[in-house]
């Protein structure tokens, strides 16, 4: 999203299949639209007022206060020691996209439309190339201050040049930004650019260039900065807590795809280095609101008295939306795990049955794909389609990509299924990674030692039974717990043997693909390619879903790199869930139907209830977590 599930999340955005869409609109003819998405598709007309999954009448007001449960670029979710979250260096606060504009804004029952935010409308040339926004004239920042288009140019500049190197390589194909005038921001694109890399470049956040020509962007800092959101940051202590208070003038309330949305006065994130402790401080109310990560405590603890006198609910959501990979990667950059064959042998190692029936309360499905839980996953054998993708690189890909996708293998439920071991340590052998004194050896005779790296106490129950599997093995595994930033360095700089990652993918996938899979990005630092993938045949797939010119081309394409990767062997999957497992104290209300696309809405989407927010017995200011 476990101990992770859905916690360690990087997401490319967008989710599965097409929502049930009306007629197209367009703009690549050139003709101005308030609107854009990969292929041309919108729901929404011109006029529309507001996104129909919002309640347009919700209450403003309240507090919703959470942990984090997802985040992106040099983001944590135990702890932050700065207010910049678009750079490599430092830990960034969650939630501080919030105070940003961006030029446009998502749809949440749509896979990947934009609407109008800071932009009133684009104009697309027929080449699709050239990006021409208008800009809103009531744009403003909180000190007052226009936002005009020179700002947007700016930022998009700046972010290329200096932003987190996630963001330079999505902008790859990203040219040039102009700012005609102070309404007109002309954007320019690289021929055969990436399909989604307008839409990612229409999301990235607009910073004031007066305030930063004056500082240097580059530079971890808690000074508050200047923005132009729904919220500014309010009230914070570096690795406990922040807040974000509503602007309640913001001039984007009222605007269609604002309506219904950011509806709380204070959005608040506690954080927390522990799992357990951070459970504790929900059932002591000092956060309000918890998505569920690890089963054992939505199977175990929740019977505290406040949710058997119904102050505390608890909710179960469908998630529709691709589930993507989690895993421990392999760092294919080491010696001793280049070899296919050693990766499939920690694969065979790791008894999934055994660990999610005893540790997990059978509450997880395997994840086999980075395309899990969607239609873009390979299953069977390739059809014709894939199978004309696939014959170029006949010779260059191992035969079995021709045939049914590679599946970790099931074991008996044991914990030490004897014939997965067996086929492990044949693996092994043929690798040249033999036992000498009950040990295994490397090739070169060195000791095979594994060290897991692990930021959170809670996921050492899961290590325990597959260090235990590869000791039988002749494996000398441990697990490295370190603080979270020292783990966000070492997972930067590729120092590790085995880390543990969670993305989900998109339902358009496009240029979001290279960062985690390319040959450029293994060798970039703060890549998320943990593996260290680099294969010429995977690069050239990823070129044709980038360039896939519909849904159809597309998922024929994403199947047949789906094929190619699995075959890598790069990590050992772990597990996924298609719920959301939810609990909140009883003070909020939120769409009765929650929008396919956009998780579970919280906090654009929620609201806090005045009466019950108000109940002397419920009402509470979430204090800073007691230690």
């Amino acid at each position: 999203m476990t101990a992770l599930t859905r916690r360690h999340l990087l997401a490319l955005g967008g989710s599965a299949a097409m929502a049930g869409c009306l007629a197209p609109a367009r703009a690549a003819d050139g003709a101005e639209a308030h609107g854009m998405s990969a292929f041309g598709d919108l729901k929404y007309p011109a006029d529309f007022a507001h996104f129909d999954y919002v309640n347009v009448n919700a209450p403003k007001g309240g507090v919703l206060s959470t942990v984090p449960s997802s985040r992106a670029y040099n983001q944590s979710f135990q702890t932050f020691n700065s207010l910049n979250a678009f750079i490599l260096k430092g830990d960034g606060a969650v939630g501080i996209e919030q105070t940003f504009t961006t030029l446009m804004t998502r749809a949440g029952d749509e896979p990947d439309a934009m609407y109008g935010l800071a932009a009133r409308s684009v104009r697309i040339s027929p080449d699709g190339l050239t990006y021409r926004f208008t800009l809103r004239p009531e744009a403003r920042f909180h000190d007052g201050s226009r936002l005009t288009a020179h700002d947007a140019a700016f930022s998009l500049t700046l972010l290329k040049a200096k932003g987190h190197p996630i963001i330079h390589q999505q902008m790859r194909d990203f040219v040039s930004a102009e700012a005609v005038d102070d309404a007109t921001l002309v954007v320019t694109f690289a021929e055969k650019r990436g399909r989604d890399v307008p839409l990612y470049v229409a999301g990235l956040p607009i910073f004031s260039k007066a305030y930063y020509t004056r500082r240097n962007f580059e530079e971890s800092t808690l000074e508050v900065p200047l923005g132009s959101g729904p919220y500014k940051v309010g009230r914070f202590e570096a690795g406990r807590y922040i807040e974000y208070e509503r602007v309640k003038d913001w001039w984007g309330r009222d605007l269609p795809a604002c309506r219904g949305a950011f509806n709380f006065d204070i959005v608040r994130y506690e954080f927390y280095r522990d799992r357990d402790v951070a459970f504790e401080g929900f059932t002591g109310r000092n956060y309000l609101y918890r998505e569920e990560f690890t089963a054992r405590i939505w199977n175990t603890r929740y019977d505290f008295p406040a949710i058997k006198d119904g102050r505390v609910k608890q909710e179960k959501l469908p998630d529709e939306t691709p589930s993507g990979a989690q895993g421990w990667f392999i760092n294919t950059r080491r010696a001793q795990f280049k070899d296919p064959r050693v990766r499939e042998a920690l694969i065979c190692a790791f008894d999934f049955e055994w660990t999610n029936k005893t540790i997990m309360y059978g509450a997880y499905a395997r994840t086999l794909s980075p395309f899990q839980n969607s239609d873009l996953m390979a299953e069977g054998p390739p059809s014709p389609e894939e199978l004309k993708l696939l014959e170029p690189f006949r010779g260059q890909v191992p035969d079995e990509v021709f045939g049914a996708p590679f599946t970790p293998p099931v074991s008996d439920g044991s914990g030490q299924d004897r014939a997965l071991l067996r086929r492990a340590s044949q693996l092994l052998q043929e690798a040249g990674c033999v036992v000498k004194g009950g040990k295994r050896q490397l090739p070169d005779g060195k000791p095979f030692r594994i060290e897991f790296l692990l930021d959170e106490p809670a996921f050492q129950a899961h290590h325990a039974p597959y260090v235990k599997n590869l000791g039988t093995l002749g494996i000398e595994a441990s697990v490295r717990l370190v603080d979270p930033v020292q783990h966000r360095a070492r997972v930067d700089d590729f120092d590790f043997d085995l880390a543990i990652q969670r993305f989900s993918m998109s339902s358009t996938p496009g240029d979001g693909m290279r960062t985690f899979f390319s040959s450029q990005a293994a060798g970039i630092k703060g890549s998320q390619n943990l593996a260290g993938v680099a294969d010429p045949v995977i690069d050239a797939l990823i070129e044709r879903i980038i360039a896939a010119p519909d849904r159809d081309t597309l998922r024929t394409a994403c199947r047949a790199f789906d094929r190619v990767f699995r075959a890598g062997r790069y990590w050992v999957p772990q597990w996924y869930s298609a719920s959301h497992r939810l609990a909140y104290w009883d003070v909020f209300g939120h769409p009765a139907k929650l929008p396919k696309y956009a998780g579970v809405g919280v906090p654009d989407l929620w609201w806090s209830e005045p009466a019950k927010a108000s109940s002397p017995a419920l009402t509470t200011d979430p204090k800073v977590p007691q230690q």
